[in-house]
């Protein structure tokens, strides 16, 4: 590659600068991304020139990750080749106390060494050195001959002040309030030169619970006022589940540490307010989602968890049908029309949507999106955040999008007869369009259209199809077990051809699934593609159940019967297939 224009540059680990970097085989970063493929020789020019302007000097992988070209997880990944390993930021770090415990505190300053994560098997350690083979001798003999090591990159500075800021403090949820109760601090802490604001038990209280529920894979934190204590529950696997009461005191200044993290305004506390916290928890990048609103005894706060390393999902992976999987590839290869996916709040439309687009995205294809907000940033995919604030409302942000040559546009949500006739306006005109839509089926999409206010006329030929979906939970692979096949599993109820009996499973709990008997969720699906005979009933303003019908001649199977599927391999039970779905159409699904 040439250069000649530029001066020479070196990028070096992020965030410490390694000289080793430059003795890897393949010299600079520039050429190393250029050589995988990962960028052109044009987006390397664009960022030297960048450099050049920056003041002070910023390294050229991290220009690259701010233009967009690249990620930060594949910088990593480029130089974990060059060097051998990966490099991690420490500031905006947030660690659980059980990690830090592993490693002890004289250890990790001796050898400038910080534990991140924990896996069954694995210790992910943030190191100055990664090639320090004492340092890493003496961790292992700490965390047990069995463990494997993963060191990453960290600078010395960063980890110096990420240890006085772990280590000084007690960082347990039980440990913080019996700090906030008794009003003690060990006096050899407050000598430590930490971050004064950290010195403050709340902020480490909320630090805590954001750690806490990251660990224990929640997707929403509920930080409910009542009149007389705090309330804190986990949505985990789709179910909320109460995890602590604290004292009603606490509550306000807690209410203004999560407002002040997410750049809220801590004054008004009489109007509903949305915000954004970014923090690395654990060793990985995590986003929250806030919104507040005023309540009887407070402002009830909830924070959406997004975690991007389990954003994106491929199709293959969504657990679809081999048929289903089939016919969803052939309504993804038609070039014009509207594709919906159809379920309630939490049921996975957007991670479905994203998978889609993933699959999609190409340098052959200008896809946008518009969304409410944008959830996970995709590279390549131009990301638009609907703004009431300034008027791009959905239908607006469809309109302009439509003057940007777009091949492919993502709707977040389909709320009103502007915004679907918008929708529909754009797959006439020969744009492939992908929307969400609140309804209980696929099928149920066609009404929901039309009481929307777009006719049957326009709606026919215009719908590539509908994915309808539902998240159950998971049995825990550790603690289920077979037990007697239930009726519906049995010959007779019309949904089991060969006539064999089928064993069912539940499970019992473990300390593995924190007893409560599942661990992870999975999709239930129904995917309904349009032809011309489906569009001719719609056309023809056919009923719901007529739709069904026609669907059903053509392969068609609703949730409900993929959720049996699910049931019959062992995956979920039917209690929770129950919780979630209507089955009594399938015979007597209830568990006894």
């Amino acid at each position: 590659m040439k250069e000649s224009s530029a001066p020479a540059v070196t990028v070096r680990p992020i965030p410490g600068e390694d000289s080793r970097v430059e003795g890897t085989k393949g010299g600079r970063i520039g050429e190393l991304l250029v050589a995988r493929g990962a960028v052109s020789e044009d987006q390397v020019r664009i960022a030297l020139t960048e450099q050049r302007r920056a003041r002070p000097r910023e390294p050229l992988g991290r220009i690259l990750v701010r233009l967009g070209f690249v990620t930060e997880a594949l910088i990593r990944d480029v130089l974990g080749g060059a060097l051998g390993c990966d490099s991690v930021d420490l500031a905006q770090a947030v660690i659980d106390s059980e990690i830090l415990a592993v490693i002890p505190e004289h250890l990790a300053r001796r050898h400038r060494i910080l534990g991140l994560s924990r896996g069954s098997s694995a210790l992910t350690v943030a190191m100055e050195d990664p090639f320090d083979v004492i340092a890493l001798d003496q961790v292992r003999a700490c965390a047990g001959a069995d463990v494997e090591l993963r060191p990453v990159l960290a600078g010395a500075a960063e980890l110096d002040a990420a240890i006085d800021r772990f280590y000084g403090f007690e960082l347990s949820i039980d440990g913080i309030l019996r700090e906030m109760e008794t009003g003690e601090i060990d006096e050899r802490f407050l000598q430590i030169h930490a971050d004064p604001e950290f010195r403050q038990p709340l902020v480490r209280l909320v630090n805590a619970l954001l750690c806490d529920a990251v660990k224990r894979e929640a997707s929403d934190i509920h930080l409910e006022p009542e009149r007389d204590f705090l309330r804190v529950r986990y949505r985990i696997d789709g179910v909320l589940r109460q995890i602590r009461s604290l004292h009603r005191s606490y509550w306000s200044a807690i209410a203004v540490r999560v407002k002040v993290m997410a750049g809220m305004n801590i004054a008004e506390a009489r109007a509903p307010q949305d915000g954004r916290i970014s923090l690395a928890v654990s060793g990985r990048s995590i986003d929250f989602r806030v919104s507040s609103l005023p309540t009887t005894y407070g402002e009830n706060i909830v924070l959406r968890v997004l975690d991007r390393e389990k954003g994106i999902v491929s199709l293959e992976s969504m657990g679809f049908a081999p048929r289903q999987l089939a016919t969803l590839r052939l309504m993804l290869a038609r070039p014009q029309g509207i594709m919906l996916v159809t379920g309630p709040t939490g049921s996975g439309k957007t991670t479905m949507l994203y998978s889609m687009l993933s699959h999609l995205n190409c340098e052959r294809r200008n896809i946008m999106t518009l969304e409410d907000p944008v959830e996970y940033p995709m590279r390549m995919i131009r990301q638009t955040s609907v703004n009431e604030a300034v008027r791009l409302t959905f239908a607006d942000g469809i309109r302009s999008m439509m003057r940007q040559d777009p091949d492919v546009i993502l709707v977040g949500e389909i709320r009103d007869h502007e915004t679907a006739l918008m929708a529909f306006r754009a797959a006439m005109t020969g744009h492939q369009v992908f929307a969400t839509l609140h309804t209980n089926s696929a099928v149920g999409a066609i009404p929901r259209l039309v009481d929307a206010g777009i006719a049957p006329g326009i709606i026919s030929g215009n719908v590539i199809g509908v994915l309808g979906m539902r998240l159950v939970r998971r049995l825990c692979a550790l603690c289920k077990s077979r037990h007697q096949p239930l009726p519906a599993e049995r010959p007779g109820d019309g949904s089991h051809d060969s006539g064999e009996i089928v064993p069912s499973y539940r499970s019992s709990g473990c300390e593995s699934c924190d007893h409560s008997g599942y661990r992870g969720r999975l999709a239930v699906l129904e995917v309904l593609r349009f032809d011309a005979i489906l569009d001719e009933l719609v056309a023809r303003h056919a009923t719901g159940p007529e739709l069904l019908e026609a669907a059903r001649a053509r392969g068609f199977s609703t949730m409900a019967e993929d959720a049996i599927r699910r049931v019959r391999a062992g995956e979920t039970s039917l209690d929770e297939v129950s919780r979630v779905l209507d089955v009594s159409d399938l015979g007597d699904c209830r568990c006894p």
